[in-house]
């Protein structure tokens, strides 16, 4: 019986995703569907293609879930390899797609890919192998850093000049978070944290936008209808919410004066339409997230299953709790997506691959 259980995974774990994507996916109709009238005359543009991405994710996560984690090991040069040639793919001429001025998507068959996306599953089963091998083998020692602070630095650099500044620092975030969680000794952490630190701090002073939206976050009544603007508007969209909200597709915000509603500001949406208790309650399921994932992680039979369990459950719900921090105006803007409910194809796969690892890790726990 403890076999068959094994086998199964948890359960609950699977269960709560389900309710969790269901979820995202009505709201992200709500949120979306005036703007995909009016922008691809059809109601249900955003939502079709979202349910493609889930439908792909999905498989691809059953698959990940029955894989072996020993071959994922295995494999890893190749994967990061892949990873890092996927990385590239933006910078091709006729390939990459530049919106914005950022220029991290690729379009290949009439869909846009962002490879950055992969690269945070990637850097995680990466740093996840190697932090485990050297505790397993020598152990781990300050020169033993060299090799994983150079693939993160090299991601985030590649991902930066792509002009997307918060995806580079979220990924030296997750690199400093799993080195944090090993045997590194807590010096050596800090003396790598104060080389990323200072270089993160000046980076973000390297373009005029980004220090508009931190002015505008630190004096929102004179930026008001400028850098301010998106937090000013999520901000009154949010209080006009009230406890029970103004019921399902009903937001008026979505229909012009919130950009990127369906996407980065969705939650700002969610407290709109479905009030307080609404946005709690999204919150929770997040909350069970991180409840079930690190619970998988505590009780992992090895180190490398609880590195990834730790790596990938911290990764979707920080990127969670950044988004909604930036959605009710805590934090200033930074362009981060809500797992499981933002527009976004490359973002909800990757995350149903992330959720994948988590069902096949429960495999390995017993009594999780």
């Amino acid at each position: 019986m403890e076999r068959v259980e094994k086998q199964h995974g948890d359960l609950v774990l699977v269960m709560l995703l389900i309710v969790i994507l269901g979820t995202g996916l009505a709201l992200l109709f709500s949120a979306s569907y005036s703007f995909s009238a009016r922008a691809f005359k059809d109601p249900l543009f955003l939502l079709k293609r979202q349910l493609i991405w889930g439908g792909l994710g999905a498989v691809a996560a059953f698959l990940v879930s029955v894989t072996p984690l020993e071959a994922l090991r295995r494999w890893m040069p190749l994967i990061l390899l892949g990873a890092l040639a996927a990385a590239l793919l933006p910078f091709l001429p006729r390939l990459g797609t530049s919106v914005l001025g950022s220029r991290r998507w690729i379009t290949v068959l009439g869909f846009s890919l962002q490879p950055s996306e992969i690269v945070k599953l990637v850097l995680i089963l990466y740093l996840a192998s190697y932090f485990a091998k050297r505790e397993e083998g020598e152990g781990l020692t300050l020169n033993s850093l060299i090799a994983p602070f150079i693939v993160t630095s090299l991601f985030a650099g590649i991902i930066l000049l792509q002009n997307d500044y918060s995806t580079a620092i979220f990924i030296l975030v997750i690199g400093l978070a799993m080195m944090f969680v090993s045997e590194v000794a807590v010096l050596h952490v800090l003396l790598v944290t104060l080389l990323t630190v200072p270089l993160g701090f000046l980076l973000l002073f390297t373009r005029e936008h980004r220090v508009q939206r931190l002015l505008a976050f630190f004096d929102l009544s004179s930026h008001s209808s400028g850098g301010g603007y998106q937090i000013v508007t999520a901000k009154a969209a949010v209080v006009s919410g009230g406890l029970f909200g103004r019921g399902l597709g009903r937001s008026a915000a979505k229909l012009g004066p919130l950009p990127m509603s369906y996407s980065d500001f969705i939650y700002t949406i969610v407290g709109e339409e479905t009030g307080l208790l609404g946005s709690l309650f999204v919150l929770g399921l997040f909350g069970l997230l991180a409840w079930r994932g690190y619970r998988i992680a505590l009780r992992a039979p090895d180190r490398f299953s609880y590195f990834v369990a730790f790596g990938v459950t911290s990764a979707l719900c920080l990127q969670a709790l950044l988004n909604m921090a930036v959605a009710v105006g805590l934090v200033p803007t930074t362009g981060v997506t809500l797992p499981f409910f933002s527009a976004g194809g490359s973002s909800l796969f990757a995350t149903l691959v992330m959720c994948g690892l988590l069902v096949n890790l429960s495999r390995r726990v017993p009594n999780v």
